[in-house]
């Protein structure tokens, strides 16, 4: 970029991909190279990955007896492919222009922070990584098929902000979201596991991907008037701020109606009601915040839910 874009009032320009820029970043960025890359990886995403592969096991633990290496394995994968696609959607966001009018904590490629091709580099490692953990399963298994799954769902980590037409752009990142960070992560690692799938992977998966998807729009919704400017077509942005809130909410609800159908079938299912704690605040903070911070807080609350969703109702199943 040879010129400097006009940004909205009270946020600081970005600079060049090609330009270095210093590391500090305000009081919202990083302050150093490896706390760059630390907030690059987006950890409080990384609950995606974790949430599904706990529900899968405890879902498989209730049919057999299961394999500590490949739940390894099968998380190794979840974060690997989680990592990858949070580098990818930098990269190309950035280079894309996408970030140059974010209201959110400064990206790596947007703000100038890495040189772009290193930040796709380090995309293409953890991608690299998830596929060697998932050969390992495939060789172990014996599920040579899996390795399309496997293929499919690096192809969808990349092409949701990568690419020529990158769907993240036409509003289909929720359902891309539900269906590998919800079906196929749970239903992959019951199935992985033991065999076979049960109601219990299909109907955890569905809260999975639910609770992946009220992630997503937790995150879409701070952006809309900034994706709005570079014709970013987010679900959030097309539905508007007043339904993005309902909409939310409803994916929370579905993953309340599957834990009240688990808490009428397994003992320890009812505790885990008590994440209302974290999920009633960020409801009523999504409905009456008017700044960025505001959502960000709604995004802690709702990954932290999606883990101690994860983790509490995948100890039920087990136990």
């Amino acid at each position: 970029m040879s010129k400097t874009k006009k940004r909205p009032s009270g946020h600081p320009a970005r600079v060049s991909a090609g330009r270095k820029a210093p590391v500090a970043a305000g009081p919202a960025g990083p302050r150093s190279a490896a706390g760059a890359w630390i907030a690059g990886a987006r950890l409080r995403t990384l609950t995606l990955g974790v949430a599904p592969v706990a529900l899968g096991t405890g879902a498989a633990m209730v049919m057999t007896d299961v394999s500590k290496l490949r739940i390894l394995l099968c998380l190794l994968v979840a974060i690997f492919l989680q990592v990858g696609v949070n580098y990818a959607n930098d990269y190309s966001d950035g280079v894309r222009g996408t970030d140059d009018v974010r209201v959110g904590p400064p990206r790596l490629t947007g703000s100038g922070l890495v040189p772009a091709k290193r930040v796709l580099a380090v995309a293409l490692v953890f991608f690299g990584l998830a596929a060697v953990a998932g050969l390992a399963l495939v060789i172990l298994t014996g599920y040579w098929w899996l390795l399309v799954v496997g293929a499919a769902a690096i192809a969808a980590g990349w092409f949701y902000t990568g690419g020529k037409h990158p769907y993240g752009y036409y509003a289909l990142g929720e359902l891309f979201v539900f269906v590998f960070f919800g079906l196929v992560a749970t239903i992959g690692t019951t199935f992985i596991l033991a065999g076979d799938v049960n109601t219990e992977s299909w109907a955890s998966g569905i809260a999975a991907g639910a609770i992946a998807c009220a992630v997503l729009m937790a995150n879409n919704i701070r952006d809309i008037d900034q994706d709005r400017l570079v014709k970013k077509r987010t679900l959030a942005v097309l539905i508007g701020r007043t339904g993005s809130r309902v909409v939310y909410v409803f994916w929370l609800l579905v993953a309340y109606a599957n834990l009240a159908f688990f808490a009428l079938l397994y003992p320890l299912a009812p505790l885990v009601f008590f994440t209302l704690l974290l999920t009633v605040p960020a409801a009523i903070i999504m409905f009456t915040a008017k700044k960025p911070r505001e959502y960000i807080t709604v995004l802690q609350l709702t990954s932290l839910f999606g883990l101690l969703y994860g983790i509490g109702l995948g100890l039920a199943f087990a136990f």
